[in-house]
């Protein structure tokens, strides 16, 4: 969370083993978080997943709930069946990984005859729209049904970079009409947490991918991290700066070298911004980073030092 604050990050989707020490946290430090369903072969069940979403659906004015599960690859059919019946009942989205890799969609169509995506849509996963990360390799067809069933799509170039995965085809995708919005994919498969890193890495490589320098718009790229994000998440109300929205927002720094000459911001965000340019990061009217300073009701150092110490136990158990 400090190092959402420090990137600008108003509000994170967190989709992870731990829901209620996630809630604690996004409690405890005033930082917006939507918890998304874990569930797979491993881990976690359909019931437990009901129970989290009754408990925090709309009940928490930091903490809402959306129904999810890992992936296609790590979720039995019945799991999956199970799922689509809750997300009828609540008529829910529901959110996932998906199209991350060319072995994942290989697999899949030699195991069901589907691509991930249309397997899911088969199932009824989708019938009250939802979001999938990644998106590498959907297929026409795919992007078809995002379009259809109102699927948001969360590019994570970094993590793409990172694992070898690919390069999503952004502007297809706009061209397509798709909902499209930008995200980490977690410390995990990321290990840093910055926006900026990621709206120059969504701009850049699809300009490599499409051997076009023009082939996306700076002004796009910043609607995908900010709006984009807000409206995967459902946090429709506060997806800009306008009267009767929430207020969550941010004091960037133009006064900088990078940041100068001031011609065209959305360009100077895209391609020069940084987390040095970060004065404040507001939520819900709190502010909760200032000037290199946090407001989180526990200092960073005591948090760092207990990171430190879990760690240190973790590595010699």
């Amino acid at each position: 969370i400090l190092e959402y604050l420090t990137s600008g990050i108003t509000a994170a989707a967190d989709m992870y083993l731990a829901p209620d020490a996630m809630a604690k946290a996004a409690k405890e430090t005033g930082f917006k978080t939507v918890l998304i369903g874990a569930v797979n072969d491993f881990t976690h069940s359909v019931n437990q997943m009901e129970e989290w979403y009754q408990n925090y659906r709309d009940s928490e004015e930091l903490v809402q709930f959306q129904l999810g599960f890992h992936a296609e690859y790590t979720t039995s059919e019945e799991i999956l069946k199970e799922i689509a019946i809750l997300a009828e009942e609540y008529h829910a989205p529901v959110f996932t990984h998906n199209a991350e890799t060319e072995n994942e969609v290989e697999t899949c169509v030699a195991k069901t005859g589907y691509t991930p995506l249309a397997y899911l849509v088969k199932l009824g996963l989708f019938k009250h729209g939802g979001g999938i990360y990644h998106g590498v390799y959907l297929s026409e067809e795919d992007r078809r049904l995002c379009k259809e069933k109102n699927i948001a799509v969360i590019v994570n170039a970094a993590s793409n970079l990172k694992l070898a995965s690919g390069i999503i085809p952004v502007r297809t995708f706009l061209k397509d009409g798709l909902t499209l919005a930008i995200g980490t994919d977690g410390a995990a498969s990321n290990n840093c947490l910055d926006m900026f890193r990621e709206m120059f890495l969504v701009s850049g490589l699809s300009k490599i991918r499409e051997g076009d320098a023009a082939s996306l718009d700076a002004a796009e790229v910043l609607r995908m991290a900010t709006a984009g994000g807000a409206g995967a998440m459902g946090l429709e109300e506060a997806d800009r700066l306008a009267a009767g929205k929430l207020a969550d927002l941010i004091l960037v720094d133009l006064h900088q070298p990078n940041m100068q000459p001031i011609h065209n911001i959305p360009k100077n965000l895209v391609y020069s911004g940084s987390k040095s340019n970060i004065r404040m990061t507001m939520v819900n009217g709190r502010i909760l980073y200032l000037d290199g300073e946090f407001h989180v009701g526990e200092s960073r150092e005591d948090i760092y030092a207990r990171c430190e110490r879990i760690v240190n136990r973790i590595l010699h158990t």
